[in-house]
C-alpha cells in the first residue's frame, strides 16, 4: 500500500484537519518517504524519535523497523490515535520535553521528522547543545532554513545557526520537495538534511553557543566589537588572537567559517 492509499484512509476514517497553531502540513509524498528512510538505512541504530508523526506518513514505516520508537506528539487527538497503537507516544513540546532524561543512548538513538517549521531552528540548536549527542537526524526543513544550516561562510545568510549545526554535524540534503507533497500544501518549498554527530574539541556546548551569539548580535559591527559584550574580555586579547589566527581584525561575524570560530574560541581561553 502506498503512502497516499494509507493516508486516505486514514482521513476516511478520522476527517481530521491540520492545525496552523502546531505547524501541521502532514507528509504525503512516497518519494519523500522512501529518501528518509533510505537515508536513515545509512545508519546502525537501537532507537528512534520522532517528532510530530500525524498521521503517519513515515511512523507506519518506522514501525515495521523492529527498532525501539517513541514519538512525540503535541496534538491531542494525534496522541491518543498513536498511544491506542502499541507505539511509545509520549503526548510533549519536543521542545520542552527532558531529552537528556529520556533517551538512555544517545548514541544509539536518531532523530527523524517532518518537523514543524517554527521549530525546526530550535530543534537543530537544542541538540546541538547536548553534552551526549544524538548519533543523527533525518529532519524536513523550509528550503530557507535548510540553505542558511549549509551555507558557506562570507555570505549575508550566514548566520549562528550555520556556525552551530556546522559545528557538530555532518550534514548532507537528502532531497527537496514542492508545496504538493504535503496536506494542506505550505507556501514555500521543503529540504530534508541529514546530520550526523562528529568529535569536537568544545567542552562547553552551550559555552560556545552564547559565544556565537555575541559575535552575532549586531552583524554590521566588526567581530571584536561584538565580542567584547562577553564578561571580562581584554580587547587587546581579542586583537592577539585575530592576529595569531591570521583573521582580519575588521571581519564581521559572517566571514568566519566554522572551524576559524572554534579555533578563536578556543585561543581567547574558552573550553
Amino acid at each position: 500500500m502506498t503512502v497516499k492509499e494509507r493516508l486516505d484512509q486514514f482521513f476516511a476514517h478520522y476527517p481530521v484537519e491540520a492545525k496552523k497553531a502546531l505547524g501541521q502540513n502532514f507528509l504525503v509524498s512516497e518519494y519523500a518517504v522512501s529518501k528518509m528512510i533510505a537515508a536513515l538505512n545509512e545508519f546502525s541504530f537501537e532507537s528512534l524519535i520522532e517528532i510530530g508523526p500525524g498521521p503517519g506518513a513515515l511512523t507506519d514505516i518506522l514501525r515495521t523497523l523492529k527498532k525501539n520508537l517513541t514519538v512525540l506528539e503535541l496534538d491531542d487527538f494525534f496522541f491518543q490515535y498513536w498511544a491506542g497503537q502499541n507505539i511509545s507516544a509520549i503526548h510533549t513540546d519536543a521542545l520542552q520535553w527532558d531529552w537528556k532524561k529520556n533517551i538512555l543512548n544517545p548514541g544509539q538513538t536518531i532523530l527523524i521528522s517532518n518537523l514543524p517549521y517554527q521549530i525546526s531552528s530550535s530543534i537543530v540548536i537544542d541538540r546541538s547543545m547536548d553534552e551526549t549527542p544524538l548519533q543523527a537526524m533525518i529532519l524536513m526543513f523550509q528550503k530557507e532554513v535548510a540553505q542558511k544550516i549549509r551555507m558557506k561562510s562570507k555570505t549575508s545568510e550566514f548566520g549562528m545557526l550555520s556556525v552551530i549545526a556546522q559545528t557538530f554535524w555532518d550534514i548532507e540534503t537528502v532531497c527537496d520537495l514542492s508545496p504538493r507533497d504535503f496536506l494542506p500544501a505550505p507556501k514555500v518549498a521543503s529540504r530534508v538534511l541529514s546530520f550526523k554527530a562528529k568529535r569536537t574539541v568544545i567542552e562547553s556546548r552551550p559555552h560556545f553557543l552564547t559565544f556565537c551569539k555575541a559575535g552575532f548580535a549586531q552583524k554590521r559591527k566588526l567581530l571584536k566589537k561584538n565580542l567584547l559584550t562577553l564578561n571580562k574580555m581584554d580587547p587587546e586579547k581579542i586583537i592577539a588572537s585575530f592576529q595569531k589566527l591570521n583573521l582580519n581584525e575588521t571581519s564581521r561575524a559572517e566571514e568566519l567559517a566554522p572551524e576559524q570560530w572554534v579555533a578563536l574560541y578556543k585561543d581567547l581561553g574558552f573550553k
